[in-house]
C-alpha cells in the first residue's frame, strides 16, 4: 500500500488519500510533454468475475501554470477503439492551467491486452476487392485467437468503461474532475457522471452519441443529410455518381496497409457511399465535397484515390477487437436492419456480431445535473445535430453549440470550439451562451461567449484535378514545375543583365506564372491542407495561361539568337505547357 500511495504521488500532483484500484508505472508509449508520467490502471476484466485482471492506459500532465486550478480535465478518444494519450500534448495546449488526464479504453492500443483484429481489418479492405472475403469468417478467426489469450469479450462493454473512469478519478486521489468526451467516449462520460456525482464537476460532450440512437439505422439517412446540407445540388449529385460507379465500378491503385502490398481496387458506388460517409468526418473533406461528389457526377474516377487510400490509413486508427465487442453488445442489438444497407460498413459490423453472439447489455440512458456543454458540428454525418440538439435539451443543465461548417469531433478542427470548451470549464455554471449562429438549450438565446464574431470560412472554389494529390505521393512528378520555374529566372536574370528585353520578358512571364500558382496552392494549403487532394484554387488555371505567354516569347527569342540557351528554354517552356494542360489540369 505505502509502494502505491508513493507511485500515485509520483504521477499526480493532488494527495492521495486512497488507492481503490492498484497503479503501475509505464514508459509513455508516444510523445508526449514535459510533467507528464504514463500508468495502467489495474481492473477486473469482467467486474462480476473479477478473477481475471487487465491494465488500462492512462497518462497525467501535470499543469504549471500559477493559477493552476484544482480539478483536471479527463478526455477520452471515441470509437469505440480509439486511442487517446497521443492527444496529452494538444489537450495541454487546451488547459494550461489545469492538469489533463487522458484515459484509454480497455482493450484499445495502450492498454493491455489489445484487442486489435487484423483479421476482421484485413476483411473489411478486402471489401473494395475482387472477390470481397467474407467477413463473419475472418471475425470467427480474431474471436478464437483472442480466446487462446484469454480475453472474455464480454467484459468490453461501456458501462466496464466508465466504471475504469471512476475507478481511475478514486486512484489518483482527485476530488472532482471535468469529464471531457467526444463521438463515442460521450456515452461513456455520461454514464460516469451519473455513476459518480460527486466526483463530476463539469461535462463536455463533443459529437454528442446519445444511448438509445438506432445509429447503424439512421447511417444512411445521416449521410444524405449531410451531404444535402454541403449545398444546392450536392446530394443529387453523389446519387448521379453512385448509380454511374454502381454501373460501371472505378479500378484504382492502392495499398494494403496491414499486408504492405499494392493491388487495384474496385470500387463501387455503394462502396462510395460507405467511404465518403467515414471521410466526411472531417470538417476538411466537407468543405470541399460538393467539389469532389461533382466530379464523380460528371464521369471522372481519379479524385477517388485519396479517398481509397483512406480506407486504408484508417484501418490502423481502431482496435477493430476492442471496436466489435462494445459494438455487438452495446449498439447493434438496439437497431432493427431492416434492409441490407448500401454501406459495407454497417453490413460488416451486423457480420460480425452474428458470428460472435455476445450478449446484449441493458439499455442505460444516462443522465447528470452537473453543468454540461454538448458540441454538435453542422455537417457531422455520424451524430448530427438533429440527434444530438434534443438529447442535450433532454440533460437538465446542459447548452448546446452548434458549428456552423464543422464536422465530427468539433474540437480537433475549430478554434472558436476549443475557445468556448476552455471557456465553460472556467464558468460552467453561469447562464448559457454561445458563438453566433449556434443555439443554447439552457433558455435559447445567445449571451455571448469568446469568438461570438467569428464566422465560418468560405469552401474553396476548386478546380478538381488528381495531380497535386500523385504529386503528394510521388514528389519527382513536379519536376517539370521545378524545371520551368529555373529555367525561367535564369532566363529573366540573364536578359536582364545582358540587356535583352524578350528573353527577359519571357523569364519575368515564367516566374509570374510559376510563382502565383506556388502562392495560391501554399494559400489553399495553410487553410484546408486536404483541398489539395481534390483539386486546385480555379484561380490556378487562369495563371497557366501565362505558360504559353512565356513559351510563346521563349520561341520568339530563339529565331533571334539560335543558341544552345534559347533551344532548352524553348523546349522547356514547351514541355511544361504539354505537362500543365494535358496531365495537371
Amino acid at each position: 500500500m505505502i509502494i502505491r500511495i508513493a507511485l500515485a504521488l509520483a504521477l499526480t500532483a493532488p494527495p492521495v488519500m486512497s488507492s481503490p484500484a492498484p497503479l503501475e508505472s509505464r514508459l509513455c508509449p508516444v510523445a508526449v510533454p514535459a510533467r507528464t508520467r504514463c500508468g495502467f490502471l489495474v481492473v477486473p476484466e469482467r467486474r462480476d468475475a473479477p478473477a481475471r485482471t487487465i491494465k488500462v492506459g492512462y497518462t497525467v500532465r501535470v499543469s504549471t501554470a500559477p493559477g493552476r486550478k484544482p480539478d483536471p480535465v479527463v478526455y477520452m478518444s471515441g470509437g469505440p477503439g480509439s486511442a487517446s494519450m497521443q492527444l496529452t500534448g494538444f489537450l495541454a495546449a487546451m488547459f494550461p492551467d489545469r492538469d489533463v488526464v487522458t484515459v484509454e479504453q480497455r482493450g484499445s492500443r495502450y492498454s493491455a491486452p489489445v484487442l486489435s483484429c487484423p483479421e476482421t481489418a484485413e476483411a473489411l479492405l478486402g471489401q473494395v476487392k475482387r472477390p470481397r472475403p467474407d467477413v463473419a469468417t475472418a471475425a470467427v478467426r480474431c474471436r478464437a485467437r483472442l480466446g487462446e489469450q484469454g480475453v472474455d469479450l464480454r467484459g468490453y462493454t461501456t458501462g466496464e468503461i466508465a466504471a475504469d473512469v471512476v475507478a481511475l478519478r478514486q486512484a489518483l486521489g482527485y476530488a472532482s474532475w471535468n469529464l471531457f468526451g467526444v463521438s463515442y467516449s460521450t456515452r461513456v462520460m455520461l454514464d460516469v457522471a451519473a455513476a459518480d456525482p460527486a466526483g463530476v464537476r463539469s461535462v463536455v460532450l463533443d459529437s454528442f452519441l446519445p444511448a438509445g440512437v438506432a445509429w447503424y439505422d439512421d447511417a444512411e439517412a445521416n449521410l444524405a443529410g449531410t451531404l444535402a446540407g454541403l449545398g444546392a445540388g450536392t446530394g443529387a449529385a453523389f446519387e448521379r455518381a453512385v448509380r454511374r460507379l454502381n454501373r460501371a465500378p472505378a479500378r484504382l491503385p492502392t495499398t494494403d496497409p496491414l499486408l504492405g502490398t499494392r493491388f487495384t481496387a474496385e470500387v463501387t458506388g455503394d462502396d462510395v457511399a460507405a467511404i465518403l460517409a467515414e471521410a466526411l468526418h472531417e470538417s476538411d473533406v466537407a468543405a470541399v465535397a460538393p467539389a469532389l461528389v461533382g466530379a464523380l457526377a460528371a464521369g471522372r474516377d481519379a479524385p477517388l484515390a485519396p479517398l481509397v487510400d483512406g480506407v486504408a490509413d484508417g484501418l490502423l486508427s481502431h482496435e477493430f477487437g476492442l471496436y466489435h465487442a462494445v459494438q455487438c453488445q452495446d449498439e447493434v442489438p438496439y437497431n432493427r436492419f431492416a434492409s441490407r444497407s448500401r454501406l459495407f460498413t454497417i453490413n460488416a459490423d451486423k457480420a460480425v456480431c452474428d458470428a460472435w453472439k455476445l450478449p446484449k447489455s441493458p439499455l442505460t440512458r444516462s443522465t447528470t445535473k452537473a453543468p454540461a456543454l454538448v458540441l454538435g458540428g453542422q455537417h457531422d454525418p455520424t451524430t448530427p445535430p438533429r440527434t444530438s440538439r434534443p438529447a442535450a435539451a433532454a440533460l437538465p443543465n446542459a447548452r448546446f453549440a452548434e458549428f456552423p461548417a464543422a464536422a465530427h469531433a468539433v474540437f480537433l478542427s475549430d478554434a472558436c470550439a476549443r475557445a468556448q470548451i476552455a471557456h465553460f470549464l472556467d464558468t460552467p455554471g453561469t447562464t448559457a451562451w454561445t458563438t453566433a449562429g449556434t443555439t443554447a438549450v439552457a433558455d435559447g438565446t445567445a449571451t455571448g461567449g469568446p469568438c461570438q464574431d467569428v464566422r465560418p470560412a468560405r469552401a474553396p472554389d476548386l478546380h478538381v484535378t488528381a495531380a497535386p494529390y500523385l504529386i503528394s505521393r510521388a514528389p519527382w512528378q513536379a519536376a517539370p514545375f521545378a524545371l520551368f520555374a529555373l529555367i525561367s529566372l535564369l532566363q529573366f536574370v540573364t536578359g536582364a543583365l545582358k540587356g535583352r528585353s524578350l528573353p527577359a520578358t519571357a523569364g519575368l512571364a515564367g516566374l509570374a506564372c510559376a510563382g502565383l500558382i506556388a502562392q495560391s496552392v501554399h494559400a489553399l494549403a495553410a487553410s484546408n491542407a486536404v483541398a489539395l487532394a481534390v483539386g486546385v484554387p480555379s484561380t490556378v488555371t487562369l495563371y497557366g495561361w501565362l505558360a504559353p505567354v512565356s513559351a510563346a516569347l521563349t520561341a520568339a527569342s530563339l529565331l533571334q539568337r539560335r543558341r544552345w540557351p534559347q533551344i532548352v528554354a524553348t523546349l522547356v517552356s514547351a514541355g511544361f505547357c504539354v505537362w500543365w494542360f494535358t496531365w495537371f489540369l
